[in-house]
């Protein structure tokens, strides 16, 4: 059983959301904040406080270097207070004044140390992403070839089902099924029908048989506050019909609710030998296009890989998975970046923008979904906080890292007066971003 599944029914809807938000938050912030302190201490600056949270300590330790330890009251970040911190950017409070700062300082190191301990922040971010992707395709694997069934769900009776745990399945309709890799091309060309033939070889003997789509409309994933989510809908679920159209596999339930887009749509459902009927209404979500742009198309925020039934698999070697991992990071990236832009120039519509509210909804959505997927879920924010912080406004890291390259360039610090309105501003863009965030979560998208 999945360790975070039993913890579902000891909590309240809001208080397991409320808790693994916390949790998601806890974790992504310490792993921030020790890249600044660690890579800090590397390079000769001392730390006084390691904080997780703010306001009154509720505990607190001091090791043998001198650094206080502790966790605060209000769970919702943290910071490392580096030796002779008197401000938020960490420069000299008079204006003018030659002030000659100690060597295990943040002001008196030098200009690599300083910089160095900044980018860790976000770079840690990144690290911890990359080991929980490679970490989960080393813990996974990869589907063996040919493809192999291992488990099989259940599915309605009216569908036939005559496939087997160990099975090797070689054809379906008279076409070769590889997985992943030209899946997608090969179960668009069959026909829309409730069973098809599969050519397997089990116990050495080829044989036919019948059963379901290779992608029939079964409910994989779901994505956090979508029109799925919030319609109560679970993973195995499978949709039998929307409106008057029945539905035998994942492309037809793409189709149906394109054509029909972002209107309320009569889905029937299978769940636990029960048909449930609800009206769910599709929103609007950025899709990525193949010129690089982004669309919003109407989507329910359901999700599903591919097969009906786990592949049995095979481990994958850790250099493979350290590579798929960068590469998923770096996916991460490009497509925050462009979801950004594309907002920005009006190709998309700004609920694909969550503040807190949302973040915290999702990560109890994806909690529910079992400790895997939230697991995956922390990589994913921890990419986007990483990236976040990178952005060059003031008070976040990446306007400490524009005031250094100014000194590396200038060879002197920005003027402490110049620093404050630097400061005010980016707190005023911060703030109103963060307002706006919550406003889209509570009132214009919720």
């Amino acid at each position: 059983m999945d360790f975070i599944a039993t913890l579902i029914p000891s909590f309240g809807n809001v208080a397991f959301t409320v808790f693994f938000f916390i949790v998601a938050l806890s974790v992504i912030v310490a792993i921030h904040e020790y890249g600044h302190y660690i890579v800090g201490r590397w390079s000769g600056i001392h730390a006084d406080v390691f904080s997780i949270g703010f306001g009154k300590v509720i505990w607190s330790r001091a090791d043998k270097r001198g650094t206080v330890w502790q966790i605060a009251a209000l769970p919702f970040g943290g910071f490392v207070k580096f030796k002779g911190d008197a401000n938020a950017a960490s420069m000299p409070v008079a204006d003018g004044e030659a002030v000659q700062y100690p060597r295990d300082t943040m002001l008196g190191a030098p200009l690599w140390a300083r910089s160095a301990t900044v980018a860790a922040g976000p770079v840690f971010n990144f690290i911890l992403s990359f080991f929980v992707f490679a970490g989960v395709l080393l813990f996974q694997g990869q589907p063996i070839t040919p493809l192999t069934v291992s488990d099989i769900q259940p599915f309605p009776p009216q569908i036939e089902q005559q496939l087997e745990p160990g099975d090797r399945v070689l054809r379906v309709e008279g076409v070769a099924l590889n997985y992943p890799e030209g899946f997608s091309a090969a179960v668009a060309d069959l026909p829309s029908q409730p069973t098809v033939t599969y050519e397997i070889e089990r116990n050495r003997e080829r044989m036919e048989v019948q059963g379901p789509q290779p992608q029939p409309a079964v409910v994989q994933s779901i994505t956090p506050r979508s029109a799925a989510d919030d319609a109560g809908l679970r993973i195995g679920d499978v949709i039998v019909r929307l409106n008057d159209t029945p539905v035998y596999k994942f492309a037809d339930m793409v189709a149906v609710v394109n054509a029909l887009g972002a209107q309320p749509i009569e889905v029937e459902y299978w769940r636990d030998g029960e048909t449930i009927v609800e009206v769910i209404t599709p929103r609007l979500v950025a899709i990525p296009q193949e010129d690089g742009s982004m669309k919003d198309e109407p989507k329910f925020g359901i999700g599903n890989g591919g097969l009906f039934f786990e592949p049995a698999t095979t481990a994958v070697g850790v250099v493979e998975a350290m590579g798929l991992a960068v590469q998923q990071v770096w996916f991460i990236i490009r497509q925050s970046l462009n979801g950004l832009w594309q907002m920005i120039v009006g190709n998309i519509n700004t609920c694909n923008l969550s503040g807190p509210v949302g973040i915290a909804e999702t990560s109890g959505s994806m909690a529910s979904q079992g400790t895997l997927s939230f697991i995956t879920f922390i990589a994913v924010l921890s990419t986007a906080v990483g990236l976040l912080n990178l952005f060059p406004i003031p008070i976040l890291d990446g306007g400490h890292l524009v005031f250094h390259a100014y000194e590396a360039v200038t060879g002197k610090m920005p003027s402490d007066g110049a620093l404050r309105i630097f400061m005010a501003i980016g707190i005023a863009l911060i703030g109103t971003l963060m307002l706006f965030a919550i406003f889209n979560d509570l009132i214009f998208c919720p």
